[in-house]
């Protein structure tokens, strides 16, 4: 199984970014799909998912700026990212959660960079 997320870049504050995270192999289960972030000295926190049952959950900071979505022919889950400010640089995973207990999934990160 891997993970591949891509989309990220540089952005002026206010833009906006949509990251895509594309699943190659098979999972078997029921699974959340998520995207989390690490910024520099900082541990990585968790930023929206899609849950097994299918709802779309945010941590407070995206909540109203970002939207998670997934393409299932595509096998492809994207974080559209608006009104970006620097405090979202960081690099961004993607993660795939077998429920209830694992196993876990995660993808190589993407940079999202907001500077002037």
């Amino acid at each position: 199984v891997q993970l591949q997320a891509s989309g990220g870049g540089l952005v002026q504050p206010g833009g906006s970014l949509t990251l895509s995270c594309t699943v190659s192999g098979s999972i078997s289960g029921r699974k959340a799909i998520g995207w989390y972030r690490q910024a520099p000295e900082k541990e990585r926190e968790y930023v929206a998912s899609i849950t097994a049952a299918g709802s779309a959950e945010y941590s407070d900071s995206a909540k109203g700026r970002f939207t998670i979505s997934r393409d299932s022919a595509k096998n492809t889950v994207y974080l559209q990212m608006n009104s970006l400010a620097p405090e979202d640089t960081a690099v961004y995973y993607c993660r795939i959660l077998v429920v209830p207990h694992g196993p876990v999934y995660w993808g190589r990160g993407t940079q999202v960079t907001v500077s002037s």
